[in-house]
């Protein structure tokens, strides 16, 4: 019996130019058999519309309970992705863990690069997302359908969901993709990216890359407290940072004591600053993805309503501290 199933790992879900509203839904069969593979790909109005055509164009039954991935178009997520997850959501046989991603380009064509019948790239994709999850790493934004709904379905926060670009042979991280409800509405890329790994608890983040400043921090730890005041006028963040100088340019010089306690206070500020613009850019939009609406809930209070708290938080004030600390560079005297 077994061998008469052939359980998939993802799907790949195309949309949102087509008038009819159909979508076009992918897979790659087998997963991790040597056997040569194929992309499977058909249009269809339903998520399981899709799944049923599948089992009709292979010769083995398709069994959705493995998915761990599902790969959603970004012209499709600016529409909306309540109708597509909510399927999911309610199907017994797959999990909850799955990892939900958001791709550009041509991912079929990427697929179709990598049919050889050792690369299992679903199965490689797949334990990319488990290990950084599991290692809590911020190089990258990880996010799994019950995290994602958690967030959708509150009252004072917005999802966030990871941004990939696929070219050519490759699969390129890009940065993380905002949403306001279930709509994606914007994305951050690059440094802006990292600063906001940094807003979150229990990050790590290998590198934090600072062009403008021409240095680059490496093992970076960060310790964020938040606190809104009681009127909700104001909101006061703290930043612990903890790491090392990896590299410099052979601009910035550090001689002595003097320029490295220099160098901190003028990292420490750009902090500081972009944190703040990054904020003023959510308040504009009306998102919350750092989930700070939650800070809100007291023991025995009302909850707050969605329409109250995006009227205090498109008008707070933003006050952020970053303490910034360094391991001292053995060669400084």
């Amino acid at each position: 019996m077994i061998e008469e199933i052939t359980p998939i790992i993802f799907w790949s879900v195309q949309g949102g130019g087509e008038e009819d509203g159909k979508i076009t839904i992918s897979t790659l069969v087998p997963p991790l058999i040597k056997e040569k593979k194929r992309v499977l790909s058909l249009k269809v109005s339903l998520l399981n519309e899709g799944n049923k055509g599948f089992n009709l164009t292979y010769y083995n039954e398709l069994k959705a309970g493995q998915i761990r991935l599902l790969f959603v178009d970004e012209a499709y997520a600016k529409r909306g992705l309540t109708r597509l997850i909510n399927t999911v959501l309610t199907d017994p046989n797959i999990s909850q863990r799955l990892y939900l991603v958001i791709t550009k380009g041509n991912f079929n064509e990427f697929l179709a690069k990598h049919l050889g019948e050792t690369d299992n790239i679903d199965y490689y994709l797949y334990r990319m997302f488990k290990h950084y999850e599991k290692k809590k790493q911020g190089e990258i934004t990880v996010v799994n359908l019950h995290q994602f709904m958690k967030m959708l379905y509150s009252q004072v926060s917005d999802p966030q969901l990871p941004v990939f670009r696929a070219e050519g042979e490759q699969f390129l991280y890009e940065g993380t993709a905002f949403f306001d409800r279930d709509s994606m509405v914007t994305e951050i890329r690059g440094k802006d990216d990292q600063i906001i790994q940094l807003l979150y608890r229990d990050r790590f983040v290998r590198y934090l890359v600072l062009p403008d400043l021409a240095v680059t921090l490496g093992h970076i730890r960060a310790r964020t407290r938040k606190k809104l005041t009681p009127d909700l006028s104001s909101l006061s963040i703290e930043i612990d940072v903890k790491g090392r100088i990896d590299e410099l340019n052979s601009l910035a010089r550090i001689e002595d004591n003097f320029q490295y306690a220099a160098l901190t206070r003028k990292i420490e500020r750009y902090l500081e600053e972009n944190v703040i613009r990054l904020l003023s850019q959510m308040q504009k939009l009306q998102i919350d993805p750092l989930q700070i609406g939650e800070l809100t809930a007291k023991p025995f209070s009302k909850p707050i309503t969605r329409a109250t708290w995006d009227r205090h938080w498109s008008t707070m004030k933003i006050n952020v501290k970053v303490r910034l600390h360094l391991e001292p560079l053995t060669k400084v005297k």
